[in-house]
């Protein structure tokens, strides 16, 4: 399916690994101009240098930039006025007892996972607006649905995203700019690996038990059983991003394994 990208400039925020890179090269392989973010020059540059290994045809360019801070996205909206395609996938979580949650982490959290893509898209969907045509994508999680008990403020920053996805494209009715949420389920990210793999070692044991055993005690209901891929998270985001999806918005789309119990 050619999903219609070959004119599009899209960004993908914290797209230096994991689901963004994936997403980036997902987007480029389909002919999009793709903008790399990440927060330093030297990750965003190794990034760019993967993607133009994998596909030397692509067209990419690069900011380093911290978009979980109001400087970080003015220095992207200076550099970047105007996208076809917004992806607000950067996003921070982190284990922590709901009793040691502090006021600083709640704060810390909703200014990175949900205030980080309301500051892009606030700027970025009036020009969609006016060329009647655009995407914005806000990268959530299953855990927007199945708040996690070990890291309630992250599945609370979550369900915002969620929340604003929706309304945002309330405000755009009749128009053909699309705006939606993605869920991933548990995915095999750069940040999950290094997780999968602390707890391996402080184990005695593999790699691969440690998967076993999450998804028997933490996400039992889990249809596949194993860590999604990237590159299978990647494949929705860009199809939300595409011509083709023209009819889908204001959704908030699974791509959660089965995690989620609910069929609605």
């Amino acid at each position: 399916m050619d999903l219609g990208l070959r004119s599009k400039l899209a960004l993908v925020t914290g797209s230096t690994a994991g689901i963004g890179w994936a997403t980036a090269e997902t987007l480029a392989r389909e002919g999009a101009s793709v903008i790399v973010n990440g927060r330093t020059p030297e990750r965003v540059d190794a990034a760019i240098g993967r993607l133009r290994a994998a596909l030397p045809q692509a067209r990419v360019q690069g900011i380093a930039a911290d978009v979980s801070t109001a400087s970080g996205c003015r220095s992207v909206i200076e550099a970047f006025p105007e996208l076809d395609i917004l992806v607000n996938n950067m996003g921070i979580f982190a284990p922590k007892p709901f009793g040691e949650i502090s006021d600083a982490d709640w704060m810390h959290f909703f200014e990175a996972n949900v205030l980080s893509g309301v500051r892009l898209a606030r700027h970025y969907v009036e020009g969609m607006r006016a060329r009647n045509w655009g995407r914005i994508v806000f990268v959530s999680s299953e855990s927007a649905l199945q708040i996690p008990a070990e890291m309630v403020h992250y599945g609370v920053t979550k369900t915002a995203q969620i929340a604003v996805a929706r309304g945002l494209a309330e405000t755009l009715a009749g128009t053909n700019v699309t705006v939606n949420s993605v869920l991933p389920g548990p995915t095999a990210s750069e940040g999950v690996g290094r997780f999968v793999e602390e707890l391996a070692r402080s184990a005695g044991k593999d790699p691969g038990s440690i998967e076993r055993e999450f998804f028997a005690t933490a996400r039992p209901s889990s249809i596949i059983q194993r860590f999604a891929s990237t590159e299978e998270v990647a494949a929705l985001i860009a199809y939300t991003c595409s011509a083709q999806a023209s009819a889908t918005t204001g959704a908030a789309l699974r791509v959660d394994g089965g995690v989620v119990r609910a069929i609605a």
